[in-house]
């Protein structure tokens, strides 16, 4: 097929109503698109051969940057977007690498973020339905879709990637359902893990310092991860104000980090729960590792379970995006019931913007069908009074917005640079999951379509003695 590339530009202006914001080359070696010339540098130098030699010879190439690329390897690419209009479609080719990026994936994905997400508030049945019911009726896209047809090429669709989950059954967030989930995106491996989060081995926000006049932190060019890693769970201990022999609960403890950092460092006695069974027997070698057993406890357990309370303390970091609406109000006042008065909890949590129709909001189909099963974002308001109906008094809240881009920047330079490695531990497939998130991530952080906040709450006493000190902020 001569200009296949030219025809799939054409289309897609077609349908959009206006130009394809990046370039297209296809699998018969036509381009077609914005003419090529320079661009600014994001981030990614990554080849378009998406193989691990190219990977690692980009991490320490100094080519100058070109504007990026969709490549469209084969007409299977093409297939996908026919029976998956949209983001699934091309989450599906992206991840069985019928679809490519040459050039810097940071700077495709924005040119590429008004076409996949800045979609509005418009739910996503409804605005299916609107398109089906406008493609029917206007003949230049069903012309459009004609041509698709026939550059497609012989049918059946393609099937899924073998990443993807498949179709869930059963109510949302009951136990079963919430520990298969929890496994589709921990139960990896953590060796793979090591790879992208380094030392540290925190999933979470890093707390980066602040920069002097001549100096950005820079994850792409090696700031030290593991030490704004070991900041923020300082922060976290700092906010709770730790004391030695008190007991801390650590919702969501992953490799153990923030259990250990505050047993090591502030001499509480800590149990971190957690659904991974891989993740606990990490941290309890961890734990052995540091001559910590007799202070810190990892358990695989439901926070739905814990019932041996009062803590002084709890920290929930990262954790409270997989409760879920349905279940976040049970959450907040379990943790509540599970505080001595005076207690302090530490909330760390993504939140996304509000909507006018809340519900209208759905996640995202990659990040729901690849990423986190039944993950779900609140906005902070949302959060905040949730905490309060369950009693909580609120006193701080904090933004690490800025903070989460840079974090997420330096796990995919740790996944690029490490590529031919990380193969050895999971499937192609699974590793370009993680760097399309990861990285698409960071854009929706840097652009404020989401935000990460530190919320601490107290379980006050009747007589409304917080045991806070009148200018909190002394933890920064």
């Amino acid at each position: 097929m001569a200009d296949a590339a030219g025809r799939l530009s054409a289309l897609a202006e077609e349908v959009l109503g206006a130009p394809f914001p990046v370039r297209i080359r296809a699998w018969d070696g036509s381009e077609a698109g914005p003419p090529p010339g320079p661009s600014p540098h994001t981030g990614d130098t990554r080849d378009a051969t998406g193989t691990a030699d190219a990977v690692d010879a980009a991490a320490t190439a100094d080519a100058s940057p070109k504007p990026p690329t969709l490549v469209v390897r084969n007409r299977r690419a093409v297939r996908r977007l026919l029976w998956r209009p949209g983001e699934l479609g091309l989450a599906r080719g992206w991840v069985a690498g019928d679809l490519d990026i040459d050039g810097d994936l940071y700077a495709a994905l924005d040119l590429l973020s008004g076409v996949l997400w800045d979609r509005g508030e418009e739910s996503a049945p409804r605005r299916n339905l609107r398109s089906v019911l406008n493609a029917a009726r206007d003949p230049r896209l069903r012309s459009a879709a004609r041509d698709l047809l026939a550059i497609a090429g012989p049918w059946p669709p393609p099937k899924p990637p073998v990443e993807e989950v498949r179709a869930r059954r059963g109510p949302l967030h009951t136990l079963r359902r919430d520990r298969a989930a929890i496994s589709h995106h921990y139960d990896v491996g953590n060796d793979f893990y090591e790879l992208v989060l380094g030392p540290s081995m925190v999933y979470s926000c890093a707390y980066w310092p602040a920069p002097d006049a001549t100096s950005q932190p820079d994850p792409d060019a090696g700031a030290d991860l593991a030490e704004a890693q070991r900041a923020k769970l300082d922060l976290v201990c700092r906010k709770l104000g730790l004391e030695p022999g008190q007991r801390l609960l650590d919702v969501g403890c992953g490799w153990g980090s923030m259990v250990l950092h505050a047993a090591r460092e502030y001499g509480v006695r800590a149990v971190g729960i957690t659904l991974s069974q891989e993740q606990a027997e990490y941290a309890r070698k961890r734990v052995a590792d540091a001559g910590l057993t007799d202070r810190v406890e990892i358990r695989v357990q439901d926070y739905r379970r814990v019932s041996d309370g009062p803590y002084d303390a709890i920290s929930s970091i990262g954790m409270a995006e997989h409760v879920g609406a349905v279940r976040y109000g049970e959450y907040a006042a379990l943790l509540y019931g599970l505080l001595r008065p005076g207690g302090r909890l530490l909330n760390h949590q993504i939140a996304r913007p509000p909507q006018r129709h809340e519900d209208a909001y759905r996640v995202d189909e990659f990040i729901d069908r690849y990423v986190f099963p039944d993950g779900e974002l609140a906005p902070v308001g949302r959060t905040v009074s949730q905490l309060e109906e369950a009693g909580f008094e609120v006193r701080d809240l904090e933004s690490l917005r800025e903070h989460y881009g840079l974090t997420l920047r330096a796990w995919v330079g740790n996944l690029e640079r490490n590529w031919t490695q990380a193969l050895r531990h999971v499937s192609p497939g699974r590793a370009r999951v993680w760097r399309l998130y990861m990285a698409a991530s960071a854009l929706a952080f840097e652009r404020n379509r989401i935000g990460v906040n530190q919320v601490l709450a107290v379980r006050t006493p009747e007589p409304g003695t917080s045991g806070l000190p009148l200018r909190t902020r002394t933890w920064n």
